[in-house]
């Protein structure tokens, strides 16, 4: 009597989804709790792979394989250290491990890494060539459009004429 816990029915809902068995070998997946901001995955052109054409991506695209065509990032563009890209580029900010034949645009800055090579021109607001890496080409740097406020006039007040 004394400390005696009042027990009240718990309430049994049906599953909201049919219940599965598992094979013997695999673990059933943990329940996490839904993340603010899923992970951001990237596109990947792969080593074996050579594509030709025009390639536009929403999202970040990794270059392993070969391009021969425009490629087109709203994001991180990376042509990674065996990536060969023929054709320009347009991206958000991209990153050359590899080889680029064309000319690239960026609205952020493009890095040519260590043994990275460029033979084209740039245009864009940054630019980080490492030691070891190949540019041939012409540099175009673009500065962010800037409003300046107009100058407040001061107001001189009307003379009396005598």
């Amino acid at each position: 009597m004394w400390n005696k816990q009042r027990e009240e029915p718990v309430a049994v809902r049906p599953p909201a989804e049919p219940v599965r068995s598992l094979p013997p070998n695999v673990a059933a997946p943990s329940p996490a709790a839904p993340a603010a901001n899923p992970p951001v995955q990237a596109a990947v052109i792969g080593r074996s792979m050579t594509i030709i054409g025009d390639i536009r991506a929403a999202q970040e695209l990794i270059v392993e394989g070969e391009v021969d065509g425009v490629l087109e990032s709203q994001s991180m563009l990376t042509v990674g250290p065996n990536g060969r890209v023929k054709g320009n580029i347009k991206a958000q900010e991209v990153a050359i491990f590899g080889s680029v034949h064309g000319n690239v645009e960026v609205t952020s800055k493009i890095s040519i890494r260590e043994q990275g090579s460029l033979i084209g021109d740039i245009r864009g607001a940054g630019i980080r060539i490492d030691d070891g890496a190949y540019f041939k080409g012409s540099v175009d740097i673009i500065r962010p459009d800037v409003k300046v406020a107009p100058k407040a006039v001061a107001s001189v007040p009307p003379t009396k004429a005598s």
